[in-house]
């Protein structure tokens, strides 16, 4: 099967490049470092003897927050040494700012061809691999297998869409599961699903889910205040709509309506999953007659009725901000949803829509505590949100839940790093 792989990457990527391309150019970022993309590496010290080199792999900026305690914990023991690879813009932005001092060097992973992969294997020389929650590249992974290097995935996950395709070829799932040496599923579910395609039993441990155990700073009272005078945020609610997209945004400027219409004094803040979309956002407030300020423009001049947060590596500040947080990509036509658990371990109370398939366990869990609540569509988003910003018993009720949900359920990063560390001490010296 690896060889049919090897066979269709090309012409299939030759097909797709213009429509990645394109985002690429969109998103903006992607320019320096670009031959990354094709098996170049960033300078990277000589090896050290007895020093033990692990690549690990995070696709974006949800898993770079999430591997924080990972890398820190790797950078304890003077033994070894990380290189991490990242696949977006954003993500590499964000590897930079925050971990060049945990890191060997950091870099963009390389298309999943075999001269691209094998050129960076050559260079790289890893003695352990980690990949991230649903990163599994199949010529990364045969790399990895010709040399007996083990590759170990945490922190990972399988969604209904990949479930319901892998069950269907299941030729594939050994493409993404022989070389791999260690499963690590964030929740009992993903276990299953692994099992299923026929991971064996004694390759998968469940350590739970990293973003659980995040670490968010705290900002001072002072610092909150004068955050909400740059956006132009009035001093009354704020409803945040975390990481929404196309849709969502009209749905939670019709909650800014109907609360103030009430009486209710709110302010919005859309904080998008691609600040690329920020024109199409601004198309969309000027059509609904509200007045707005876009992060990106710099301090906003006085009180607006909704700040857009266009920025990248805010969302832990903006949400620290917010009354009630919307959960983006819940919403149909869009699936997968994004992640409802920062929001939860800062205590906000949490309305999210039917498609949350990428954390399907979460928000039933969230649920179950009344932490959260499910919203069905638009229409049901705007009642329910403009019920609980009048209900503020309520949201103190859901915060005290979220929190003690949060508390429950840390300690994914010390299993994690227990079975890492005892890999690592297995590898020859």
């Amino acid at each position: 099967m690896l060889w049919l792989y090897r066979l269709l990457f090309p012409p299939v990527l030759l097909l797709a490049s213009p429509y990645y391309l394109l985002r690429m150019k969109r998103r903006g970022g992607y320019g320096p470092n670009f031959t990354q993309r094709f098996g170049a590496t960033p300078p990277l010290p000589p090896r050290r003897p007895g020093v033990k080199r692990v690549w690990l792999q995070a696709v974006s900026v949800g898993e770079m927050i999430a591997i924080a305690p990972i890398l820190a914990g790797l950078r304890a023991d003077p033994k070894v040494e990380v290189y991490l690879t990242t696949t977006t813009s954003t993500g590499y932005k964000l590897a930079l700012e925050r971990y060049r001092s945990l890191t060997a060097a950091i870099g963009y992973f390389p298309l999943d061809s075999w001269p691209f992969s094998r050129r960076a294997w050559a260079k790289v020389k890893p003695d352990l691999v980690i990949l991230t929650e649903g990163e599994r590249w199949p010529e990364h992974l045969a790399q990895a297998r010709r040399r007996g290097v083990p590759v170990i995935c945490i922190n990972a996950r399988m969604s209904d869409r990949g479930y319901r395709r892998l069950r269907r070829v299941r030729s594939m799932a050994g493409l993404l599961f022989d070389g791999v040496t260690q499963l690590l599923p964030c929740s009992e579910r993903d276990a299953e699903r692994f099992g299923a395609l026929g991971v064996p039993e004694d390759r998968l441990l469940t350590t739970g889910n990293l973003k659980l155990d995040t670490t968010i700073p705290l900002l001072a009272a002072a610092d909150r205040e004068g955050l909400r005078r740059e956006l132009g945020l009035g001093p009354g609610l704020v409803l945040l709509g975390s990481s929404t997209w196309a849709g969502e945004e009209t749905a939670l400027v019709s909650v800014l309506k109907a609360a103030r219409e009430r009486g209710l004094p709110l302010s919005l803040l859309l904080v998008p999953r691609h600040a690329e979309r920020r024109e199409d956002v601004r198309a969309l407030l000027r059509r609904a007659g509200v007045s707005f300020h876009f992060r990106s423009d710099g301090v906003a001049p006085g009180e607006v009725a909704v700040a857009v947060g266009d920025t990248t590596g805010e969302l832990q500040k903006f949400t620290q901000l917010a009354d009630l947080v919307f959960t983006g990509k819940s919403l149909a036509p869009h699936e997968g949803g994004q992640t409802p658990v920062e929001a939860a371990i800062l205590g906000k109370p949490i309305l999210h829509g039917p498609r949350m398939s990428n954390f399907r366990e979460i928000v039933r869990s969230l649920d179950a505590v009344g932490a959260s609540r499910l919203v069905d569509n638009a229409s049901v988003l705007v009642s329910a949100a403009v019920e609980l910003l009048g209900d503020a018993a309520q949201r103190g009720r859901m915060s005290a839940a979220a929190l003690r949900w949060s508390e429950k359920h840390r300690g994914a990063a010390e299993r994690t790093l227990a079975v890492l560390r005892d890999a690592l001490a297995k590898l020859p010296a």
